[in-house]
């Protein structure tokens, strides 16, 4: 194992080439690797929130949006494909999309949610999601 010496750049020219350079390196070398570490002091005032195993996190909500273009046995199907619904649930929803406007369809995780508008949305139905308050 070898140790690498570096010099500062502020000893002069005598210094780095008198007997006394390597005493000096050393001393300096050493110093440096000791201080040279950053030193990140954490936060002890801040209290960090966690949820516990009975409060599951809220989720996100799935929900379809009316359109003009599909037929309303086309929604019902892809409802059933999609969530895998028996035809009376998917048809509740599609009415609801139908007469409301929207319906809410699931309340998931984040990445369940998200897959969910991805199938919907590549079926040609307009879905969204948002943060369940």
């Amino acid at each position: 194992m070898s140790l690498k010496v570096v010099l500062p750049s502020h000893l002069s020219a005598e210094a780095r080439f008198s007997g006394l350079a390597p005493i000096a390196q050393s001393r300096y070398s050493l110093a440096m690797s000791q201080s040279a570490a950053p030193v990140t002091v954490p936060h002890t005032d801040q209290e960090q929130q966690t949820r516990s195993k009975d409060q599951p996190d809220r989720g996100y909500l799935v929900i379809a949006w009316n359109d003009p273009v599909n037929l309303m046995d086309y929604v019902t199907h892809v409802f059933q494909v999609v969530f895998r619904w028996p035809k009376a649930r998917a048809e509740r929803h599609m009415l609801q999309v139908h007469q409301t406007g929207k319906s809410l369809l699931v309340r998931e995780t984040f990445e369940k949610a998200e897959h969910y508008v991805h199938q919907l949305q590549a079926y040609g139905l307009q879905a969204t999601m948002e943060r369940d308050q």
